[in-house]
């Protein structure tokens, strides 16, 4: 891989905060500064590593669909459900009518 090397400079760090939409004084952009640079040192030390006989990795896991047995039980009651609505009719919870004809 060809290695693209970035000038972490303020103009970077004001462009990447303007999309993230944050805003920071300069006491904290110098330690975003700091934090990319460590980011992008990180990096470059994973180039260093050989990866020619590894495969790439597509599952995390060899596990497939490890699900739980479904259990049908009652949580809690409708009566509990109701309970604490602030509108309720004798089986249901009443919403503000949010679409109209």
């Amino acid at each position: 891989m060809s290695k693209v090397k970035v000038d972490i400079n303020d103009e970077l760090i004001d462009k990447l905060c303007t999309l993230a939409k944050l805003e920071y004084d300069d006491a904290g952009k110098a330690e975003i500064k700091k934090d990319l640079a460590r980011i992008l040192g990180f990096i470059d030390k994973l180039d260093e590593l050989d990866t020619a006989n590894v495969e790439p990795l597509i599952f995390m896991s060899d596990e497939v669909n490890v699900l739980r047995a479904d259990e049908n039980k009652e949580t809690i009651t409708k009566a509990e459900a109701l309970k604490n609505a602030p509108s309720k009719d004798s089986d249901y919870f009443k919403v503000p009518k949010v679409l109209s004809k």
